[in-house]
């Protein structure tokens, strides 16, 4: 069985669209239905939960972010992507740890970087940044604070405003 197969099982019984994208086909379901989906996931006997990463597409809103699963099956030999769109509003899903209990850092982790909560999550708190840390740095709107990069077109310029150390 190919992939596409084990999509249309999901779309069949979870609705949602397909999107293709450089010959990989993803699933796009909503927030409610990726508990229920990653069990039935599970049940099709795929056994790792390969990825958990996030998108921001701000300054969109309604969905700003989509949460991406990457589901691999060493039986099968196939793999494929289930995508979530998130509202930068509250933005939150349920947690999908029960099912795959390797999503628990990959959850912090989301948390952490964009603010999406998971819901059920059995420690969601900061795993990379301070705990006192404000904000979440891999929202697009987060304040860069970064120093210009310095090329040959534009050296004497930047060597101009940089500090040195006295002698």
């Amino acid at each position: 069985m190919n992939e596409s197969t084990f999509i249309e099982k999901l779309q069949k019984k979870f609705g949602g669209e397909t999107i293709e994208f450089a010959g990989n086909t993803s699933l796009v379901l909503d927030a409610g239905s990726i508990l229920d989906a990653a069990k039935e996931t599970r049940k099709m006997g795929f056994e790792r939960l390969s990825d958990i990463t996030a998108v921001d597409y701000w300054p969109q809103e309604i969905p700003r972010f989509h949460v991406v699963y990457q589901f691999t099956s060493l039986k099968h030999s196939a793999t494929f992507a289930v995508r979530v769109p998130v509202s930068g509003i509250s933005p939150s899903l349920p947690s999908v740890e029960k099912v795959y209990p390797n999503a628990n850092w990959r959850e912090r982790e989301i948390y952490d970087f964009f603010g999406i909560r998971f819901e059920g999550h059995s420690d969601l708190r900061r795993i990379l940044m301070p705990y006192d840390w404000a904000g979440h740095p891999l929202r697009k709107d987060y304040p860069l604070g970064y120093e210009e990069p310095q090329f040959s077109f534009n050296f004497d310029e930047i060597d101009a405003r940089k500090p040195y150390a006295k002698e």
